[in-house]
């Protein structure tokens, strides 16, 4: 690619961040220069961000018709896994799918609370009822 044939597309990152590219200048010589976005990485961005927020929607619904607990609409919106939530809070994998139960997490210490709500940067109110105050997503 040309130095001039560099993507300039319109980004939903254009604001926050650019990328970097090597092409060929003038002398053909490779070089790098930055892009503002592509339009077809914007297109993928768009995709994944919908994916997510589907994901955090289902979750939502799980919790409000207590077939799940909170933490794993915290767990999807802020895109952590079992694996991440356990490296964080020291907690077993079989403990936090447990967790998932409604009626075991009503049950949790409010040590285990503070661990979890720490992690999600939340009131441990909120964690344990994150739909009763303001809005979310």
């Amino acid at each position: 690619m040309k130095k001039n044939e560099i993507p300039q597309d319109k980004s939903a990152l254009e604001n926050v961040s650019k990328e970097l590219c090597y092409a060929l200048d003038e002398n053909g010589n490779y070089s790098t220069d930055l892009s503002k976005g592509w339009e077809v990485k914007s297109k993928a961005l768009e995709v994944a961000w919908s994916a997510i927020d589907e994901r955090v929607f289902d979750a939502k619904q799980k919790v409000l018709n207590r077939e799940c607990s909170p933490l794993l609409y915290f767990m999807e919106l802020k895109l952590m896994d079992v694996e991440i939530v356990s490296a964080y809070t020291g907690f077993w994998k079989w403990q936090i799918k447990r967790h998932f139960k409604p009626n075991v997490f009503e049950k949790l210490s409010s040590k285990k609370i503070g661990k979890y709500s720490k992690l999600f940067e939340v009131d441990p109110e909120e964690f344990k009822d994150p739909f009763s105050g303001k809005p979310k997503p």
